[in-house]
């Protein structure tokens, strides 16, 4: 029997001030990516959303490789998501006398690093597994549209 060792860690930012549209706009870019090819996207892209998905990112390589002992070459980010925080509200003065709200958006975002050295007891498992998307039925396949059974020249 093959024990299980955990292979993912995570790391997670709470209230970072941007709206959770303009962050998702660049998580989706890192998502599935290896940790060297997403530092290096995320240097190079222009948005203000880049610098603390950086640091998260950073800091779940930095967790990974304390609490497992894993090497930064071997991981993968398998989940990043983006979840809306609370708004902060404030108003600001406007003319006669009146006030004008001010929402300031935040966001919670979420990095879970995968060690794949890690996995490999599962590699070998998955083969194993047929698809389950595939077509049980594949004997009845039409190829005449007279011969499906249904009538297409009715009076």
């Amino acid at each position: 029997m093959l024990k299980k060792r955990k292979t993912e860690v995570c790391a997670l930012g709470q209230h970072i001030s941007m709206s959770a549209h303009k962050a998702r706009r660049v998580i989706d870019q890192i998502r599935g990516r290896s940790y060297e090819e997403t530092l290096m996207i995320l240097e190079l892209m222009p948005y203000r959303a880049c610098y603390p998905i950086f640091k998260l990112v950073y800091s779940a390589a930095a967790n990974a490789s304390y609490n497992m002992g894993s090497n930064e070459t071997n991981l993968i980010i398998s989940k990043a998501e983006v979840n809306e925080g609370t708004t902060v509200k404030k108003f600001k003065p406007r003319a006669r006398g009146r006030s004008y709200p001010i929402k300031r958006p935040t966001c919670h975002i979420s990095i879970v690093v995968k060690d794949i050295s890690l996995d490999e007891y599962r590699e070998s498992i998955t083969w194993l597994k047929k698809p389950r998307w595939k077509n049980k039925y594949t004997d009845r396949i039409y190829h005449d549209m007279s011969s499906c059974g249904r009538v297409w020249d009715k009076k």
